[in-house]
């Protein structure tokens, strides 16, 4: 086999060296094979489907509010499929436009105050068709203000736009904005691209003040709301929805695929630019539509999580409570105002033995977020109380850690 590889082509031997090199770095990722427990969330079955092992309860769940198994949202899946069948069949051009499609984005679009909204596979499609369209119109020359942490979708659709300039700002930092935009040349295009929740040390940018900014500068703002939809404001509209600004935002993008609980990104916006992308981001025109059996149940999560702002209460009680236990049990954590908790380890080596003893030893799954996700020694695990964890299951997670760090 090792003479085959070494006479195959040369991009053979460069993966090897890259996988050893990613090894020795400690960056290497392993998956760990969950089935999740719809009648038990967050309870899930460790192993394959032939032999399943013991319940392990998961604490890196990204379904915050455990929409994906509410029995409404599950029931819209089912219905779907047995109405219309498992796929869309088509690009939204080619007969794959269904009317739950037309639907979903007026309910999106109701959600964050905007005029339309447009339906991508995923969030990370979301960002990045939309932010490379807007960013190479008008012949280029764009300049976008980039917020540090901005996650990969962002940045991969800023740097698709060849012939646009990225100017990346500090963290959450106003003043260092504020530097950045005053500098620039006033004649040019500007755009504000940043996020609302930040999902590995789970802060929250100033949105009313960038707004301000852009305001004064003349700067479109582009805002991603990803790990904030279905959780913060009366409806789930997100952090600008709680802070009273979405009027002020430009353009929201969001999922579908954590507070709501299902799959697929979208964006929101005035007509003009939704209808651009519609009809210019080859990320949506060249794709095969969402099918019904997953726009139904979309549909179905952002109505109750509208509806019911017991989850966002219920979610946040719970979240504090972990916080308190933590905090009593002397476990480093990042406070924060989030509903992200972070337990910093600090080396990366550790924060993956740590996650697999968590496993192995006690039946606790918790995501090591290791480089380059996160700057060197400041390794951790991510956590994310939801409104199903019980107390009991944060005491079983608090003696664990307690006896690992």
């Amino acid at each position: 086999m090792t003479d085959q590889v070494e006479s195959a082509h040369p991009f053979y031997a460069y993966c090897q060296n890259a996988l050893q090199e990613i090894e020795q770095q400690g960056r290497y990722r392993r998956f760990t094979s969950l089935s999740r427990r719809s009648a038990s969330y967050p309870v899930y079955d460790k192993g394959n489907l032939e032999q399943q092992e013991k319940p392990v309860v998961v604490w890196s769940s990204n379904d915050y509010l455990g929409m994906g198994v509410e029995p409404e949202v599950m029931n819209a899946a089912i219905n779907a499929v047995k109405e219309y069948g498992a796929g869309a069949g088509g690009t939204r051009n080619i007969a794959g436009t269904h009317p739950l499609h037309v639907a979903l984005e007026a309910e999106l679009a109701d959600l964050h105050g905007k005029e339309a909204g447009l339906l991508f596979v995923s969030g990370y499609v979301s960002n990045q068709a939309s932010l490379q369209t807007i960013l190479a119109s008008m012949s280029g020359g764009w300049i976008t203000f980039s917020d540090q942490q901005n996650h990969a979708s962002m940045i991969a659709g800023i740097k698709g736009a060849k012939q646009s300039e990225c100017i990346i700002f500090k963290h959450n930092d106003l003043k260092d904005l504020e530097e950045k935009l005053a500098a620039a040349p006033a004649s040019a295009p500007k755009l504000i691209a940043f996020e609302s929740v930040y999902s590995m040390d789970g802060d929250i940018a100033d949105i009313g003040a960038i707004c301000a900014l852009a305001r004064k500068y003349n700067a479109l703002t582009y805002l991603d709301e990803v790990h904030a939809v279905g959780l913060y404001g009366e409806q789930g509209g997100g952090v600008s929805q709680r802070d009273n600004v979405a009027d002020q935002v430009d353009i929201i993008e969001g999922t579908l695929a954590k507070g709501f609980g299902v799959h697929g990104g979208y964006v929101t916006a005035k007509k003009e630019i939704i209808e651009y992308l519609r009809l210019a981001a080859s990320g949506f025109i060249f794709t095969t539509a969402l099918p019904p059996s997953i726009v139904a149940p979309a549909l179905a999560s952002v109505r109750l999580a509208r509806q019911q702002n017991w989850r966002r209460e219920k979610l946040f009680e719970r979240v504090h409570t972990f916080q308190k236990k933590l905090k009593e049990a002397g476990i480093p954590y990042l406070q924060t105002e989030s509903h992200i908790v972070p337990v910093m380890i600090g080396d990366a080596e550790r924060c993956k033995e740590i996650s697999k003893r968590l496993l192995e030893e006690f039946s606790l799954y918790a995501t090591p977020i290791n480089y380059p996700t996160v700057p060197k020694g400041t390794e951790r695990l991510r956590l994310t109380p939801n409104p199903f964890h019980t107390d009991a299951m944060m005491d079983d997670m608090v003696q664990a850690l307690k006896s690992l760090l």
